[in-house]
């Protein structure tokens, strides 16, 4: 363990880089270091936090997230601290080469996951908490320092109620109660019994500190690390910029750096700074999960007809042999979505989130980052709701799986409060996302496995009604590809659809055959990205297009096959949701939003 003595030094060495490096950069959030500044070194250096961070992927080093992303320049300064970080370098703080960004990224690979929107920390480390506890079983422990500010946030009590239902005693909370937010003071301010309360009342254990007296909160950590069943959270009275009396406890100075001439005058303040003192970071145990090998599965089969979303949870437990890092996650609605099928097969990698969808998504974030792969599945449009979760996990490099059953008007009389209409646009706008939407069952599962090899963030939307098999059970899919079903030499027009509405159009098809008038259709199941070979082509030979969709126009399957023929004057008509939706039969809202087979027929008629 470090002395008292030298973490006073090292504690005023960090609030030093804290300060000098963001007013190299001119911006930063040096006030917000500074409260935190005592509580991290003696986290780090008192001999508490277990890590080696020359080998950050070790299966048993503790884990420490800033929720309090803005605190960059603290994070950065403890790693010059512990001797990962040169000097030269966090004078790069927030330069464009720089690894060191303005808020944590991956860019800096000691960085469990990106944060700076507020919240979001402690459902990653509820996630890598019940990685530690019940899948690796491992005994490293996770740590969340948190900003008083963003505990006005939902998620946050989502996180704390699901952490303590699951006894993660191997969680701990490091409560930031610098007094003072962005625009001036927070919703409780100092008074630490208001968090005390409302935190212990979520089955916590409450240790209150003063935030700057180091055995305090050494003592703090001791009595953290022996909790094994129940989480705790320490609740600490810090100030705001402590240490320089123009920011100490004083409103705006949130976000703001000293210019140069204020620097120089109050540097002092901080007394001697022994700009070679370093802390030694403790080592873990070298202990490892079990580990199991890869198995060969078999092809999905089926008869008759069956839901999409069935078929997902079909193909959760046929897949699972042949990739056992993954984890299933799900929001009390698994008898729906059918992940149920998986959680009683495998109840040791199942785990219950209940109606916390914030919550459910970033602790899914945190299994990405211990290596597993996450899927998460919900109905899609209760997905919006953690939309700021997911756009998030896209910069910690996450490899997380979504599923989203009852999209469209097509779940019928439940109403437009359960249908995801927009769910389509949300994930194709998130940076290399993968979107998928199949049409039946063996498609489905093909799919669902597709997403378990795939790395990064990846989508299906799934259907509530039964439809028809329409493929073989040795036929494959792949991402980024589609599917021309019916065709011929004499095509007049191409119909692109996918899930409900692909049924629709093939109903269309053989009426129009009836007649002699022949389609193209194609199944357009990957819809990011978007086979821009086959629609080119169908372009080329057919001369129009028309998408049918059970989604908002806006954002959806139009857009998709619009963006990709860009470079081809091809006329592109879109059939799409675009009246306020209402409870009623599936058949009756396909037909009130002219996405049906009637709506179909009537739109080719009048573009040939």
């Amino acid at each position: 363990m470090t002395s008292r003595e030298k973490l006073i030094e090292i504690a005023k060495l960090i609030r030093y880089w804290s300060l000098v490096s963001t007013t190299k950069a001119g911006s930063g959030h040096p006030s917000s270091s500074l409260s935190a500044a005592d509580l991290m070194t003696c986290l780090l250096f008192g001999g508490v936090f277990r890590f080696l961070h020359d080998r950050p992927d070790h299966p048993n080093n503790d884990r420490l997230i800033f929720s309090k992303g803005h605190a960059s320049p603290l994070y950065y300064a403890q790693w010059l601290a512990a001797g990962v970080i040169s000097e030269d370098e966090i004078m790069t703080l927030r330069n464009f080469t720089s690894r060191l960004e303005g808020h944590p990224t991956k860019e800096f690979e000691l960085v469990e996951a990106a944060t700076g929107s507020l919240g979001q920390g402690l459902s990653i480390g509820v996630g890598i908490a019940l990685n530690a506890k019940y899948v690796d079983k491992l005994p490293y422990r996770t740590y969340v320092l948190l900003g008083d500010s963003e505990m006005a946030e939902g998620s946050q009590w989502e996180a704390l109620q699901i952490a303590s239902h699951y006894k993660l005693g191997n969680l701990t909370g490091i409560l930031d109660v610098n007094r003072l937010g962005q625009r001036g003071e927070t919703m409780y301010g100092h008074n630490l019994d208001d968090y005390n309360k409302k935190i212990s009342a979520f089955g916590w254990d409450t240790v209150i500190i003063d935030g700057h007296s180091l055995d305090e909160i050494m003592a703090a950590y001791e009595k953290a690390v022996q909790s094994t069943q129940t989480p705790v959270m320490i609740i600490a009275k810090t100030k705001k910029g402590r240490g320089i009396s123009l920011m100490e406890d004083r409103e705006g100075w949130h976000g703001k750096a000293l210019k140069q001439e204020e620097l120089d005058s109050v540097l002092g303040e901080l007394g001697d700074i022994d700009k070679s003192v370093r802390g030694n970071i403790a080592s873990p145990e070298d202990r490892y999960p079990v580990t199991r090998r890869a198995e060969n599965i078999g092809a999905p089969t089926y008869e008759g007809s069956v839901a999409t979303r069935k078929a997902y949870g079909n193909a959760l437990k046929r897949i699972y042999p042949a990739f056992p890092e993954m984890i299933v996650l799900d929001a009390e609605v698994s008898n729906s979505t059918y992940a149920e099928i998986f959680g009683k097969e495998y109840p040791e990698r199942f785990f219950e989130m209940y109606i916390a969808e914030q919550n459910m998504v970033g602790a899914a974030l945190g299994f990405s980052t211990r290596g597993k792969i996450p899927f998460v599945s919900t109905f899609a449009a209760f997905l919006t709701r953690a939309y700021d979760q997911i756009r998030m996990s896209q910069y910690s490099i996450a490899n997380i799986k979504f599923c989203g059953s009852h999209a469209g008007v097509s779940i019928g009389e439940d109403g437009a409060s359960q249908m995801a209409l927009e769910d389509i646009a949300m994930f194709r706008a998130v940076l290399g996302s993968v979107v998928l939407y199949p049409s039946d069952a063996i498609s489905t599962e093909r799919l669902v496995e597709e997403m378990a090899r795939h790395k990064g963030l990846s989508y299906m939307r799934t259907t509530r009604k039964e439809t028809p098999i329409l493929y073989k059970s040795d036929d494959e899919f792949v991402i980024g590809g589609s599917r021309v079903i019916r065709h011929s030499n004499i095509d007049v027009v191409t119909v692109v659809a996918a899930g409900i509405t692909l049924h629709e159009a093939l109903k269309a098809y053989e009426d129009l055959k009836k007649e002699e008038i022949h389609v193209r259709v194609i199944d357009l199941y990957s819809i990011k990205p978007i086979d821009g070979i086959s629609l080119r082509k169908a372009a080329e030979n057919t001369g129009t297009i028309i998408t049918v969709e059970d989604h908002f126009a806006e954002g959806g399957i139009g857009d998709a096959v619009r963006s990709s023929l860009t470079q081809y004057p091809v006329p592109i008509h879109s059939l799409a949701v675009c009246k306020m939706p209402r409870s009623g039969k599936p058949d009756e809202l396909l037909d009130y939003e002219e996405v049906s087979k009637t709506a179909i027929i009537k739109k080719i008629r009048s573009v040939i």
